[in-house]
């Protein structure tokens, strides 16, 4: 099915006039690579257990017990890149395929939640450079004394939104702070809201009158240019009260336009909560955004654990998930969530 689409798309591109609509020949030549990767990574597994199976073969009919622990770290490979397939099948969103937007705001917590949010910056920039997604800052506040207040970046890549949603929420850290000299342990908050970046042919109709868009100096990394033109830009849609912003593009223009895909992509979120049909696709976990009601907790002391609330999967190396290594909460939920639609 996915060869016949494949080939059906590459009968288009060689079609005339092809190129006299480049917006939607851009989202045909992306679709198609798409598609083939998908392709790709399919035959690349197959690949691998014909491979594996020859082996095992050749061992047993040379009686070759030598090669036994070549061939368990094979079977492990494959079936990490088996299961990896699996969680793919299971991104079938609207919005899954798209780039992802997240904000992280810093909580409860002064000086320790600063930090914490930009622990959390670290951990999804992480976590993308091992997915091989690219990342591009969007806004950054950040404190004089430590951390961050807030940050707003794109992560770019097929499916981002479709893997980040779930990880919309309160995430805790329960740790030793190092801004406390007494060496108390501490609890800190940071919420973490995911948006997917939407397509240009997805309208929202957006009253002009009910926008105020204000234009500031950017204050975060850019070099010359920044602080020298208002160049950053924040709108607030006044019906709503949803308040989006942008500073780290080169112009006023491109911030404005940035944070424009962003109001659209919070004003269709909150579309389609109101419409309820779609609502889990798009909304992640909204009722648990409040502090209190974290998602997961991340334990630095007095023992290192970390636990997602919503599906009790534990990891005990707090280090390895700072570092980016987060799938296992990412899968667990995506499989949770296929197993309660299956119902």
């Amino acid at each position: 099915m996915l060869k016949s689409k494949a080939e059906e798309l590459d009968k288009k591109t060689m079609e005339p006039g092809f190129w006299d609509d480049p917006q939607n020949a851009q989202r045909i030549l992306q679709q198609a690579k798409q598609i083939k990767g998908k392709i790709q990574r399919y035959e690349d597994v197959y690949q691998k257990y014909e491979e594996l199976n020859f082996f095992l073969e050749m061992a047993i009919e040379e009686g070759d017990a030598s090669v036994e622990q070549e061939i368990l770290e094979g079977l492990k490979q494959l079936e990490e890149a088996v299961e990896e397939l699996k969680v793919e099948t299971l991104l079938s969103g609207e919005y899954d395929r798209n780039n992802a937007i997240l904000s992280i705001h810093a909580g409860a917590g002064g000086l320790d939640a600063q930090d914490w949010a930009e622990m959390l910056l670290r951990m999804y920039t992480r976590w993308a450079e091992r997915k091989g997604y690219k990342i591009r800052m969007l806004d950054l506040l950040k404190d004089a004394e430590a951390g961050i207040k807030s940050v707003t970046f794109l992560v770019e890549g097929e499916n981002a939104y479709g893997y980040l949603k779930n990880e919309k929420g309160v995430h805790r850290i329960v740790r030793i702070s190092p801004f406390d000299s007494s060496g108390k342990r501490h609890t800190s908050f940071a919420s973490l809201d995911v948006m997917p970046e939407l397509d240009e042919d997805i309208e929202i109709d957006i009253n002009p009158d009910d926008l105020r868009i204000d234009t500031y100096r950017s204050s975060g990394a850019g070099g010359q240019h920044v602080n020298k033109t208002d160049s950053a830009v924040r709108i607030t849609h006044i019906p709503t009260g949803i308040v989006v912003q942008c500073q780290n593009e080169r112009s006023q223009h491109s911030n404005k336009e940035t944070a424009m895909k962003m109001l659209m992509a919070k004003l269709l979120d909150l579309k389609e909560q109101e419409q309820k049909e779609k609502i889990e696709d798009l909304k992640g976990d909204y009722s648990q955004i409040a502090w209190g009601n974290q998602i997961r907790s991340y334990v630095f002391h007095p023992y290192s654990l970390v636990k997602d609330h919503r599906t009790n999967v534990e990891v005990g190396n707090v280090q390895a998930v700072m570092d980016g290594d987060i799938d296992a909460f990412i899968n667990a939920k995506l499989t949770m969530k296929e197993k309660t639609d299956g119902k």
